[in-house]
């Protein structure tokens, strides 16, 4: 289903993206998709598994690189553009196009350091990659520790008897890493590289983390199984253990130092991101749910005819607007600027995971209990957009965040953009 968008200065070169990634969400992205739901986690990362040929399709397309600048390769789309792309490709599959932004991520956050040795060494590879071969994902979640590991400022950040699960040390030219990360990491089955939080500095407790980069292929690195899990299945999520990994000094682009204002800035781009996920999603639920109501018919006549789903359906189509709007203003920002403004990220990611939710609730209220059935897409999406107000980030843990942001910088009176 087409949509009007609100945006009326979109050019021809917008409007074919859009098109062109529409079409490929809805004829490759949502049939996997619902195919790769419905398998088994294990199944999912198998060589076999559909996975592997929507990534390959995805990167002929150049799909992964939309939005890096064409001097390192990229396609170098506009934030309006990259936005655009993302949210067709949510509302394709959630699961799929969090695999695609998760390929991206690692090397997004190479580009932004400006270290020309790491992007040449990382970044221009993947962007000249076709056939997915080097795919990329982030492992900063352990079995002790979650949204925690986020909680900038909270009186656990710097408490020294609190410790990551997967430490650092330097030896030399080389750091040595040790530990493990959670079967939350999202990719962490199927990527060929990862961006990894890890323990340096103890004394400072989560603050003295660091980040580096590095291939998994690495000697002594291992991953567990694939998780089961209730929604997002088309997106494999796994363990990663290290056993005396050595990497290069070079690898580990954030120190104690600057770690902190690392992960709020690294929110201000991540967060954005999963409010597009729920923009895809919640739109993906209203298209479906106000086609029902066409169709569906009870007390003589269809759904749509009665007065109390039109007011609900008419709600939905609200909330999905907001949600765009609210995205696309934020996601076009913290593209042009540097430091992000986290505050509005956090507030994408915790208003419109929560309104998705809502919408895609209704949307299953709506179906009655045919929404119950996996033979209606709209279960399907019930369960894909439950984790989205944990994934990223617990929301009442990142509005807590927020509100220390705004405490410390509200009113902001300027903000710093590149172009």
């Amino acid at each position: 289903m087409a949509y009007f968008d609100l945006h009326l200065n979109l050019n021809e070169d917008d409007k074919a993206i859009r098109e062109a990634a529409h079409k490929f969400a809805k004829e490759v992205m949502r049939p996997m998709g619902m195919e790769l739901d419905r398998m088994a986690a294990e199944d999912v990362v198998a060589a076999h598994s559909p996975i592997w040929e929507f990534l390959r399709q995805a990167y002929e397309l150049g799909y992964h690189k939309g939005a890096f600048p064409t001097e390192v390769g990229g396609l170098g789309l506009t934030p309006l553009q990259s936005h655009i792309l993302m949210e067709e490709l949510f509302w394709g599959s959630a699961g799929l196009g969090a695999v695609l932004l998760l390929a991206a991520w690692p090397y997004v956050k190479i580009l932004h350091t400006m270290n020309m040795e790491l992007i040449e060494e990382f970044v221009v590879p993947f962007c000249q990659c076709t056939d997915a071969s080097m795919t990329g994902s982030w492992a900063i979640t352990e079995p002790d520790h979650g949204s925690d590991t986020l909680n900038v400022g909270a009186d656990c950040w710097s408490d020294p008897k609190i410790k990551m699960q997967l430490s650092a040390r330097q030896d030399g030219d080389e750091w040595v890493l040790n530990g493990q990360k959670s079967a939350w990491v999202s990719c962490g089955p199927t990527a060929t590289h990862s961006m990894v939080n890890v323990h340096i500095d103890t004394s400072k407790g989560l603050a003295g983390g660091g980040v580096c980069m590095l291939p998994l292929s690495l000697p002594g690195i291992s991953r567990g199984k694939a998780l089961e899990k209730l929604g997002s299945r088309d997106l494999p999520q796994g363990e990663i253990y290290f056993d005396n990994v050595k990497i290069p000094k070079r690898w580990m682009f954030v120190g104690p130092e600057e770690y902190g204002d690392w992960v709020i800035n690294n929110l201000g781009f991540g967060n954005t991101s999963v409010g597009v996920v729920a923009l895809g999603i919640a739109r993906a639920a209203f298209e479906e749910t106000l086609a029902y109501a066409k169709e569906r018919v009870q007390g003589g006549k269809p759904l749509i005819e009665h007065h109390s789903v039109q007011v609900r359906i008419h709600r939905m189509f609200a909330k999905v607007e907001a949600i765009r709007a609210m995205t696309r203003a934020v996601w076009e920002v913290n593209a042009r600027a540097y430091p992000p403004l986290s505050e509005y990220a956090l507030a994408v990611k915790t208003y419109c995971t929560e309104t998705a939710k809502d919408v895609v609730d209704e949307g299953v209220q709506i179906h009655g209990a045919n929404g119950l059935t996996k033979e209606y897409f709209i279960e399907k999406l019930w369960r894909d957009i439950r984790p989205m107000t944990i994934a990223d980030g617990e929301n009442s843990v990142l509005n807590a965040l927020g509100g220390r942001i705004l405490r410390d910088t509200f009113p902001r009176t300027s903000v710093n953009l590149i172009a």
